[in-house]
């Protein structure tokens, strides 16, 4: 049986709206996914619907709520053709769980009638989406529920939080019964003064900026990754990737094509994926784009792909390995020199305020690039984000721009 901590009993049994802003893994989705359980059940042909501004960010409050209807109360859902889908969870008692992104707009989740609204990662979602979202809720007289680690002191999360309408819960970390001390000391030491506020303390900061601006992003999503047809040889392409280290279980690659300015042609996001499978999928891109350069970060569980690609005929002459504070080197100890990674972030940010770069227009992009943010701290450039990965990958590819030695076999020491 789970032991629920005291300020989840709270929210369990608090009616009404409810905003929750907190630091990380305090239990915040495993009591809102109860929540959201014991709604359905205990009252008839209701409507809840599970957002946030990505699918995989929805889908993982849905799971938990999924999960804990089989643990304990498998009998309420249907079976057969009404039987749960990773986007719709029907019970015996005529309520239903609906799970959808809201993407940039809101506009692919209007129309419902709804009687809970759950919101994941609430202050990562657009402004224009609760014009979309909040009328679905006029005709029941619906609850709200948001839950979300801080993101600076605006936007709609912000504002209900101080709304005396709303039942405010704030939970740090380190005030958490689950808290590993060990790790959080660790996470202190690594991590700026503000950035652990607002990641783990759960804290409203000024002091946090978002590195790449929101109108920026939007001016530069301008493909239609639908209109993108597999390319003809040779052309200038360049593979960025990002290779899921523990914890992370995304693995990117992004493709850009240099033609006049940088255009995006590829992202690949594939989810729990052995490092054989990562150099598979590397190599069988570049069968189909033939890559000047395959640029990935060699830290944590990149090596284990890397190393492999330097060895293989195919791609050992493309393969780079960058690093974020690494010395480039080239294979005959020619050329060194520091790269950081406000270089790798800098660079993209100058192509986009330049629109000399066009990117698809992607909710999963708009919310890594957006998720980046920033801060000084004794002098120096702090860059971070809670959904980098693409980022991450992005930058590495945009870097082409940048490498002056691209008939040189470059590694890294």
């Amino acid at each position: 049986m789970l032991e629920l901590d005291a300020w989840q009993k709270e929210v369990l049994s608090t009616e009404g709206n409810i905003v929750i802003r907190s630091g990380r893994q305090v239990g915040k989705s495993t009591v809102i996914s109860i929540k959201a359980a014991e709604y359905a059940i205990s009252h008839k042909d209701k409507t809840i619907l599970v957002i946030a501004s990505v699918e995989r960010q929805a889908r993982l409050l849905f799971d938990k709520t999924l999960n804990y209807l089989y643990e304990n109360h498998k009998v309420y859902l249907k079976k057969g053709k009404e039987r749960p889908t990773q986007h719709i969870i029907k019970l015996n008692n005529g309520s239903t769980i609906y799970c959808l992104p809201t993407g940039l707009s809101g506009y692919g989740i209007r129309g419902y009638t709804v009687d809970l609204l759950i919101a994941d990662e609430a202050a990562f979602i657009e402004e224009a989406v609760w014009t979309a979202v909040t009328p679905m809720l006029a005709v029941t007289k619906g609850q709200i529920i948001l839950l979300s680690t801080p993101h600076g002191k605006n936007g709609y999360f912000y504002r209900c939080f101080k709304d005396p309408t709303f039942k405010s819960f704030h939970i740090s970390a380190e005030d958490s019964p689950r808290k590993d001390p060990v790790f959080l000391a660790h996470e202190r030491e690594r991590m700026t003064h503000a950035q652990y506020a607002q990641e783990y303390l759960g804290e409203f900061l000024d002091e946090l900026r978002q590195f790449f601006p929101t109108d920026l992003i939007n001016s530069v999503m301008t493909l239609n990754s639908s209109e993108v047809g597999t390319p003809t040889s040779p052309l200038d392409n360049f593979l960025g990737v990002d290779v899921a280290r523990l914890g992370n279980d995304e693995t990117v690659m992004v493709t850009l094509k240099r033609d006049g300015k940088l255009k995006m042609i590829n992202l690949s996001i594939t989810k729990y994926t052995y490092l054989t499978e990562t150099v598979k999928r590397i190599k069988d891109l570049d069968q189909i784009y033939d890559y000047r350069k395959i640029y990935i970060d060699t830290g944590g569980m990149g090596v284990g792909v890397f190393d492999p690609l330097l060895n293989d005929e195919q791609t050992k002459r493309k393969v780079v390995s960058i690093d974020n504070s690494s010395k480039a080197v080239s294979s005959d100890n020619s050329v060194k020199r520091k790269l950081l990674k406000e270089d790798l972030y800098n660079n993209l940010l100058n192509l986009m305020e330049n629109h000399n770069i066009e990117l698809f227009d992607n909710p999963e992009i708009f919310l890594s690039l957006k998720s980046i943010q920033y801060e000084y701290e004794d002098g120096k450039l702090k860059i971070f984000g809670d959904y980098s990965h693409i980022t991450e990958a992005l930058v590495r590819a945009a870097w082409c721009v940048k490498d002056k030695g691209l008939n040189i076999w470059v590694e890294f020491n």
